[in-house]
């Protein structure tokens, strides 16, 4: 007898031995799916019956307040008014009002600009602390009566999403009661049964994961931290309703401090495009076209939609300025951080290759230059990026002052010569004239593109192509003179092209040593050849010439020869 069956009474049990089965007739089958089927059936009814006692409640209550705002609201010619215009309405409604909870009202100035703007794209950017995050969760929630209200806030991380999920969590529950944050998918579901999604996105890729949604209402917070448009011009595809309220009010929302990986883009998209606070028709990023219906359209040269930019500064919180230390703490930052932070200024890029570029020294308005000062002339090509052409004027100190640009797209190279030869025609003739040396490649047996410009009466000499040493020449150029206090290199504020990237191209992240070629720099490029040409030998020779020419012979000693 083995020690299992004198332990246990019975034999051991074979691993290998089928599992036994219990042979159930047909009825019990039937009797105990029936009975599964009720009980799932009970339990579907039951959260049916909560759900419409909720919704009747929800509904009765919304009722309620509708009633008394109606009654409020008789004899009242208008159901919009503007801010700051509830004194001028009757006592029921001044009543109403009172009785209400103020659950958040907006700062006078850029805050309440903002979210009071009916433009479909708007940024609020500028310093930090001003209350852009708090007045983007708050814009929503004018459509959250709307049961048809779909909306979507973004960040770039899970640790930034978090914590305006915490914020919307203070604000949320008190202006709509009733409002639950559903945290396995991030979303806030309102008693209406309008829904604002909370997510991130790291990738630029991953905007995929939106495909196939609708939201009427899309939001980024801090959007310069990507380094593209892509997600964003993405996302506008996904902007759409059908509710007849929410579709007269789609809404493409964003906040951002200046700088950033991104900070170029949006400086293109929003700041350089019209006078702060001015809607404007919004262009393609790319050809810089405004975007207006096509000349078929029965509404041909209208804008396809208006885009704004609200600026925020930090004297517009008086919950921050109160104590003076937030501002305190940002007064004690680096030049540049404290420029784009403090003074929101767009002009400084975070990481920018060229931080002595200051427009109140490199940029003056246009003057007469004397026609005896040498002209330079030089240019980067580009077809399907653009090209860019400059003209410079040599003083006799070897000053180079930048007077005139041509910056365009999809121009051919005879088409690129036709022009410059026209914009030069009252110009005195270049006596240097630089162009990229990789226009002179051949990619078989025609002519090249510097040949073909040549051809076409666009004379040109190769340029020196070193990065590195142009990139320095470029640093000497924009600093100060050791003797003069001023930079050797100087802008007229019409070449708007060339202002722009200096002021905003950033370094390379793989080489300290250069700019970030996947930026616009194009217009860099020009500049680059252009100070890397050798003139000084020239100027100095014909400034030499130039003074034996002007001069009259003064003998030293007069009584000499007699």
């Amino acid at each position: 007898m083995s020690e299992e069956v004198k332990k246990t009474g019975r034999p051991p049990k074979d691993p290998d031995a089928p599992k036994a089965r219990y042979n159930l007739s047909t009825a019990e089958k039937a009797r105990r799916a029936t009975q599964a089927r009720i009980r799932k059936s009970e339990k579907e009814a039951q959260r049916k019956i909560r759900a419409a006692t909720k919704q009747k409640y929800r509904a009765n209550v919304a009722k309620k307040a509708a009633s008394k705002v109606e009654k409020a609201l008789q004899g009242v010619e208008s159901r919009t008014i503007d801010l700051g215009d509830v004194d001028v309405l009757p006592k029921a409604v001044r009543d109403l009002v009172g009785e209400a909870e103020i659950v958040f009202k907006p700062n006078s100035g850029p805050q309440e600009e903002f979210l009071s703007s009916p433009e479909q794209d708007v940024l609020y950017g500028g310093a930090a602390g001003g209350g852009k995050s708090f007045a983007l969760l708050a814009d929503p929630l004018r459509y959250c009566h709307n049961s048809n209200h779909r909306g979507l806030l973004l960040r770039r991380t899970l640790d930034e999403l978090t914590e305006l999920i915490s914020k919307s969590k203070q604000l949320y529950t008190k202006a709509f009661p009733g409002a639950v944050f559903r945290e396995s998918k991030s979303t806030w579901v309102f008693p209406s049964g309008a829904t604002i999604w909370f997510s991130y996105l790291d990738k630029d890729k991953d905007v995929t994961r939106y495909q196939g949604q609708a939201f009427n209402w899309i939001a980024i917070d801090e959007v310069t931290q990507y380094p593209t448009p892509y997600v964003w011009e993405y996302l506008r595809s996904r902007l759409r309703s059908t509710d007849p309220e929410l579709s007269k009010n789609l809404s493409m929302r964003c906040t951002a401090n200046p700088g950033g990986v991104g900070g170029w883009w949006v400086k293109k998209m929003y700041i350089d495009q019209n006078e702060h606070g001015v809607r404007f028709i919004p262009t393609d990023l790319e050809s810089e076209k405004p975007l207006v219906y096509p000349d078929y359209h029965a509404k041909a040269g209208q804008a396809l939609y208006w885009r704004k930019f609200v600026p925020a500064r930090l004297t517009d919180n008086p919950y921050l300025m109160e104590d003076g230390q937030y501002e305190a703490m940002l007064l004690s930052l680096p030049e540049t951080e404290r420029k784009r932070l403090l003074d929101g200024d767009w002009d400084v890029a975070e990481g920018c290759a060229f931080p002595e570029f200051n427009k109140l020294k490199h940029v003056v308005e246009p003057f007469e230059l004397p026609t005896n000062w040498p002209r330079i002339r030089a240019a980067d090509y580009g077809y399907a990026s653009p090209s860019c052409v400059l003209w410079g004027a040599i003083d006799w100190d070897n000053n180079i002052w930048v007077y005139k640009e041509l910056y365009v797209k999809h121009f051919t190279a005879a088409q690129l010569s036709a022009k410059i030869i026209e914009m030069e025609e009252w110009d005195p003739n270049p006596h240097y004239t630089v162009l990229d040396k990789s226009c002179w490649n051949r990619t078989g047996y025609g002519p090249s593109i510097a040949e073909t410009m040549i051809r076409a009466g666009c004379r040109w000499t190769p340029s020196d192509s070193n990065r590195i040493a142009g990139k320095m020449e470029m640093h000497g150029r924009l600093g100060d003179n050791e003797f003069t206090k001023e930079p050797t290199v100087k802008f007229f504020n019409t070449c708007t092209n060339i202002i722009k990237q200096l002021a905003g191209i950033p370094l390379s992240k793989t080489n300290s040593e250069d700019v970030d070629t996947k930026a616009e720099d194009h217009a860099y490029d020009a500049l680059r050849y252009m100070l890397m040409t050798r003139t000084s030998g020239y100027v100095s020779l014909h400034k030499s010439l130039n003074d034996i020419k002007n001069s009259t012979f003064k003998p030293q000693d007069a009584t000499f020869g007699y």
